[in-house]
Parts: structure tokens; sequence; C-alpha cells
């Protein structure tokens, strides 16, 4: 019995010797993170010679559950910390002590890319001049500014990829997440403009995409390809805004021809083809938003060419019937087509235009793609897709005012029609 109690003994000494050290531990981990929470570098500094810089944290955290406030564990590298709230001098202290920028939370996130994920988010609300939230959103801003421009002068990596199935770099997590401050200073560091995800999109792409001009600007000018297709589609830039300008939340918010001019304006070529062979204005068509095809008409959009199923940009417009009721819209694109092609390769007629509402419309379309036009209309409609609306004024210097206004006049669908 003795025996027994005698090992008892010293297994309640272990237990109480490994509960005193687990106690110190928790208490150097809680007085680092507070320091590194109120930016006390001499205490930082302190306690870094007795925890490792590069060793996580082990701190208590508060979450709501359920309206319940729950008290959990959190595990955390010190620079991460310091870098996702934004503590600038924290952040200096740390690494001027060894900590490693690169090392990589559980997700495969360095410090870099934490930041941009908690970059804060500027407010939308109109304040006046000088206002103290104004003041107060600006002060976080740049701390923010701060810390990245730390990061970079310490070495950081800026194009590191996330270790997960996007493999983004920095310059696409921040398109992703809206931190549009730090574009240039990324760039102006190193990173690569025209790098690939895993899905083969460069920054401008995912730009693009979302109508984000400020940051369309901001890449074209650090040196994007605006003309970069992605292999596995052949979408470009411009491919990617005219779609999102195109569809029913770019219609009813009237948002997109601003970063579709940019790109235009910036050497975008209007009638690249994408594996379908399909261009920007074969999208534009589809959709049926008048002010996006009249943008990319006005850069010399080709309205003739095909897709690799033979599909014209007129055969897109005619397969919904919003479209086919936009008479004003059909007449003008009717207008620049020749020759009238409404078929595709299988010789299939547009979905909208085999409703039993547009029979007439169908047999009339039938007969005008049939009847040959005249050399005067023909030489019309070149001038118009030569020149296009663009150039439409100086036209108008060249030529009489009769003449003009025969090539340049209004749309009338019952004359086309005849």
């Amino acid at each position: 019995m003795g025996n027994i109690v005698k090992r008892g003994s010293k297994e309640l000494v272990t237990d109480g010797a490994k509960s005193l050290e687990e106690s110190s531990c928790d208490t150097l981990h809680a007085k680092l993170y507070e320091a590194i929470m109120t930016e006390d570098c001499t205490a930082i500094q302190a306690l870094l010679r007795s925890h490792p810089v590069n060793q996580p944290l082990t701190v208590l955290a508060n979450s709501t559950s359920c309206g319940l406030l729950l008290t959990q564990t959190q595990s955390i590298i010190p620079i991460h910390l310091a870098a996702e709230h934004r503590k600038a001098h924290s952040l200096h202290c740390l690494l001027e002590h060894g900590a490693d920028p690169e090392v990589r939370d559980t997700r495969g996130l360095t410090t870099l890319h934490l930041m941009l994920l908690h970059w804060p988010i500027t407010s939308t609300v109109q304040t006046k001049p000088g206002n103290r939230i104004q003041r107060l959103l600006a002060d976080i801003q740049n701390n923010a500014v701060t810390c990245l421009r730390i990061l970079c002068e310490h070495g950081a990596q800026v194009n590191a990829r996330v270790n997960n199935s996007h493999k983004h770099s920095a310059l696409h997590l921040a398109i992703r997440y809206g931190t549009y401050p730090v574009l240039s200073i990324l760039a102006q560091n190193g990173a690569q403009v025209n790098a690939i995800n895993e899905s083969s999109m460069t920054p401008l792409h995912m730009a693009a995409d979302i109508l984000n001009k400020e940051m369309m600007e901001t890449l074209i000018a650090c040196g994007a390809n605006v003309n970069y297709a992605v292999p596995f589609t052949g979408n470009t830039a411009l491919k990617l805004a005219v779609c999102a300008a195109s569809s029913k939340a770019g219609r009813v918010l009237a948002v997109g021809l601003s970063c579709i001019r940019l790109l235009l304006i910036h050497g975008a070529e209007v009638n690249t083809q994408d594996h379908k062979g399909q261009t920007a204005i074969h999208e534009a068509c589809f959709a049926g938003r008048e002010t996006v095809i009249d943008l990319l008409l006005e850069f010399e959009a080709n309205i003739n060419i095909l897709t690799r199923n033979g599909e014209s940009p007129i055969h897109m417009y005619l397969q919904r019937s919003s479209n086919i009721r936009d008479t004003a819209l059909l007449a003008k694109l009717l207008y620049r087509s020749y020759p009238l092609r409404l078929t595709n390769n299988q010789g299939n007629l547009p979905a909208g235009l085999t409703l039993s509402e547009f029979h007439l419309l169908r047999e009339s379309l039938i007969k005008l793609s049939q009847k040959p036009l005249s050399l005067e209309d023909i030489c019309k409609r070149n001038i118009r897709n030569i020149y296009g609306e663009r150039y439409k004024q100086h036209v108008k210097q060249l030529l009489p005012e009769k003449v003009w206004s025969s090539v340049y006049g209004y749309y009338d669908l019952a004359c086309l029609l005849k």
C-alpha cells in the first residue's frame, strides 16, 4: 500500500509542476499578446527573450454563438497578430527581432496575405470634410498603409501565393477584397501585375469582372496587359467587362461603360474572339444593352463577325424576345449587317425569332436576308462599318449633307423590311 501511495504522490507532484509550467506559459502568452496590442515595444523586446518570435501564442478569445458569449483558445503567430490589427510599431519591433514575414498560418496565408484579408473597408457614407468619423477612417487606412510598407521594407514576398486551390497572389487578393490602395504599393515593390491564379486570370481580369474602374486604372498604369486572354476560355478583360456591364445588374445600375471605354482607349482589341469565336459585340448584342453596343461600334467592332458555329451578332440579338421588341435597336443592327446572316452553321434560326408572336417579322427578315442589296446600300453600309459612330462627325465634314444624311439617317425598320 505504501508503494502505491508513494507513486501517487510523485504523480501529483509531476501534475502540479506541469500545471505551474502551463500557467506560467499562459501568463507569458497573455503578456506578449497585450504588449503587441498596446504597441509596448519595450515589453515585447523583454518578453521575446522567453518566447521564440515565430512560435504561436495561445490566448483566450471571446466569440458569440446563439446569443451567448463564449470563451475559447486561439492560436496566432505574433507577427500575424500585429499585422491583422495594424499595429505598426509592434510589427516593426517583431521584424527587427527576427520575425519571419513568410511564416504561414494553418490556411496557408503569409503575413501579407492576412493583412490584405483584414484591410479596413473605406466607408461609403458621405461625411462632411473634417468629420470625426472621416478622420478616424483616414487614420485607420494610414495605419494599414504604414504596416504594408513596413512589411515590404523587411522583405515580404509580394508574389507569394496562397497555399489553397485558388493560388491567389497578393494582387489577386487585393482585387478580391477591394483593397484598392495597396495595388500601386505592391507593384512598386515588385508584384507581378500580370500574374495568373489557378484559373489563369490576371488581376486585371478580376477587376474588369467586377467593373472596378479605379483598380483597372491602377493596374493598367502599372503595366497590366489589356489583351491577355485566359487560356481555357479565350476571355479578355474587355470581354469580361462587357459581360458584367451587359448583365441584368449592369443594365439596372447602368454601370460599366467607363470601364469598357478605359480598356478600349488603352488598346484593348475590340474584335478578339474567344474559344467559341465570340467577341465583345456578340455578348453585348445578346444582352441587348444599347449603350454598350454603341460604345463597341464606336471603337470599330465588327458587326458581321461570326462565331465558330456561324452565329453573327444579329443572330445573338435575335435569341431573346425582349431584344426583338426593341425595334429601334434592331433596325440599327440590321442597318449595319451585311450580309444578313440569320441562321447558324446548322441552319437554325435564333430562338427568339421562332416564337409565334414574331411570325411576320421572321418571314420579313428571311426575305431580307435573301434579298441582294443595291450597290448604293452596300456602299452606305461599308461607310458606316468603316467609320462607325466614332468618326461620324468627321465624315459629315467630307460628304454633302444630303449624302451624309442618307448614310447616317434615321433607322426605319419598316423601310428595311419592305
